[in-house]
């Protein structure tokens, strides 16, 4: 297993795309720590990771607080004694037109997908740098952040999302940068349309603007994808596998459309 030794994790997954990129890193025998804001969900996923003989352990994180974010970082330590791979995984949603959102609400989703990244991202540095490295890429640690297609496009109704994801497109690039001297890798994955909570919420908010009906919304984009069908999250998760792993060392800096053909650049 390509992860053997490894210590990774994953926040947002208690379900759905995070839950993916958890079970498939300890899969790839690396021992995940699950970080949810909702505990319940991610002693589940904790449970299913010992259940098929890997290492795991459950910790409630809110991402937007910088003591938790912390806290994630030294519990990982003090339990499996490292940390080699961050996935800032954690994100949020809101269907709803510009002229319509509050600053509140705009607000509400920089705070979880932007800040979120960056506290997850430097708390994770900070201890890759302590750690230290062999001199070759890749062995000082990987940082892998959640962004999206609406990173390269934005999206009508996901205007704050859209930004959001710019943002961390552009922070991935930034931070890569910076840490490159420390050989971490940071890149980025960008997910379409994923049969997950948060495109059910999607279809159902986005009906009303669209004059649909429920079901019809994901229909219709689903017509976008060139591959002809709705992702699921294993097939992210294969993605990521890769950039956690030694095969993607040369890799740093990108933001890549794992979406079955929608956005192509």
């Amino acid at each position: 297993m390509k992860l053997n030794g490894k210590v990774a994790v994953v926040t947002g997954s208690g379900r759905g795309i995070g839950r993916g990129l958890a079970m498939r890193l300890a899969q790839d025998g690396a021992a995940v720590v699950v970080s949810d804001i909702n505990i319940e969900n991610a002693q589940k996923v904790a449970a299913e990771i010992e259940a098929m003989g890997g290492k795991s352990m459950a910790i409630q994180t809110d991402v937007t607080k910088t003591d938790q974010v912390n806290e994630l970082v030294d519990k990982t330590v003090a339990k499996f004694g490292k940390l080699d791979i961050m996935v800032a995984n954690a994100g949020i949603a809101n269907i709803k037109m510009s002229i319509e959102m509050t600053a509140e609400e705009w607000n509400k989703i920089m705070e979880v997908n932007t800040t979120g990244v960056f506290l997850c991202d430097t708390a994770a540095a900070r201890q890759m740098i302590k750690q230290g490295h062999n001199g070759t890429m890749g062995s000082g640690g990987k940082i892998i952040n959640c962004a999206s297609i609406a990173a390269h496009s934005g999206f009508a109704i996901l205007a704050a999302y859209s930004a959001s994801k710019f943002a961390v497109r552009g922070f991935t690039q930034a931070l890569a940068k910076e840490l490159g001297p420390h050989k971490i890798n940071v890149n980025a994955y960008c997910p379409g349309i994923v049969g997950t909570d948060m495109w059910t919420l999607i279809d159902e908010k986005m009906g009303p603007y669209l004059g649909m009906g429920k079901g019809e919304v994901l229909k219709e984009y689903t017509k976008l994808i060139t591959a002809g069908t709705v992702g699921v999250p294993e097939e992210v998760a294969c993605f990521v596998s890769y950039l956690a792993s030694s095969d993607a060392d040369y890799m740093t800096g990108q933001s890549v459309m794992i979406d079955g053909g929608i956005v192509m650049n």
